[in-house]
């Protein structure tokens, strides 16, 4: 199976994290936190937490401070399809695919809620045909994105489909929280909004470079479901976020790597290029030291940090694209997510001009 198209997308709206810290401590929430919160948030906004700026489906950033139930999912509802839609037309682009040969269409997200699902309101509007399988996957968090792939890689090998479309979506914007909870309020210093689509086909597209997924592998713990987690709080939608996270991100992210590699008989040097979900500098800088990688071989998951923030869901496919267009090396490239469950997922990719 070939990945043959990538395509992203975000809200127009840019802010720095200055933008970020002067307008909330404008905000009637940040005088109700106790001293340490407040510490917490400066600490995370005007420090170095590895971003620099974040796309929000925010027309104002005072807006992030209107929690009420209605207005979050108002604002899911109305941007979760158009950033799905603009990220899914530049995939199919890409891989020169028109929307009339796609079979399938899987949609990701875990920010916001809708039924009928985001993917007959994305399906609707790329022009899918009626008998295209639909299919909603919910819950998994930031590590949505490889089981998605890995659902796309298996409907291509049975050959029910020849062209599936993966999107993974999130408006981290309609589920950010201010409170008193250390985990909570870096969740939502860190976390933008965006898109991610992938193309998969069971032949590779000509003229471009091809990108073969070559074997996954998975593996969860629900024994540390609560260390990463979403949960409703008088009608919120809130991130839950342990201090253990970036450990056991790194910890699991090294034991897929292995199974990963020792399923195709690879040697860890053999990978030429590495695709990491840029959950946060912290997140990375575990994830080295677990694998023995360098600064150069996260670059990629930093600079899409630096520009994004944490994504969520389509942040691996955002770094898998920085690589494409960036010209990294031919050969082996390794893909990883990890989030909620916990989970953690990685794929071998080869990639050849």
């Amino acid at each position: 199976m070939f990945v043959t198209g990538v395509g992203t997308a975000v809200p127009a709206t840019r802010y720095s994290q200055r933008q970020c810290w002067d307008a909330l401590r404008e905000a009637p929430q940040f005088g109700a936190l106790a001293a340490p919160a407040r510490l917490l948030l400066e600490r995370v906004l005007l420090g170095e937490q590895g971003v620099r700026t974040r796309h929000l489906a925010l027309e104002r950033i005072e807006e992030a401070f209107e929690i009420d139930p209605d207005i979050l999912s108002r604002r899911f509802a109305a941007h979760a399809p158009d950033l799905a839609t603009q990220a899914a037309r530049v995939a199919l682009e890409r891989a020169g695919v028109v929307s009339a040969e796609v079979d399938a269409l899987l949609i990701s997200t875990c920010t916001g809620y809708l039924c009928p699902g985001l993917s007959s309101h994305v399906g609707e509007r790329l022009g899918l045909r009626s008998g295209t399988l639909l299919l909603d996957l919910v819950g998994q968090g930031c590590s949505a994105a490889l089981p998605n792939l890995r659902t796309a890689a298996a409907l291509v090998a049975s050959r029910h489909c020849g062209k599936v479309l993966s999107v993974c979506v999130e408006v981290c914007s309609a589920a950010l929280y201010i409170d008193d909870d250390p985990g909570v309020l870096i969740s939502a210093c860190l976390f933008g909004d965006g898109a991610a689509a992938a193309v998969l086909s069971g032949t590779a597209s000509p003229g471009t470079r091809r990108v073969e997924w070559r074997g996954s592998v998975s593996m969860y713990d629900p024994g540390e479901r609560d260390a990463l987690r979403m949960e409703s709080r008088r009608g919120l939608l809130r991130n839950v976020l342990s201090r253990r996270v970036p450990q056991l991100a790194a910890s699991s992210a090294q034991e897929v790597l292995v199974l990963g590699l020792r399923r195709h008989e690879l040697p860890r040097d053999a990978i030429r290029t590495w695709i990491w979900h840029a959950g946060g500098r912290t997140v990375l800088e575990r994830l080295r030291e677990a694998t023995g990688l360098s600064e150069r071989d996260t670059r990629r998951s930093a600079e899409m940090l630096a520009r994004f923030g944490n994504l969520s869901s389509p942040s691996v496919l955002f770094v898998l694209e920085a690589a494409l267009a960036g010209g990294d090396p031919d050969g082996w490239w390794w893909m990883s997510s990890f989030g909620a469950g916990f989970s953690c997922h990685g794929a071998l990719l080869h990639v050849s001009s």
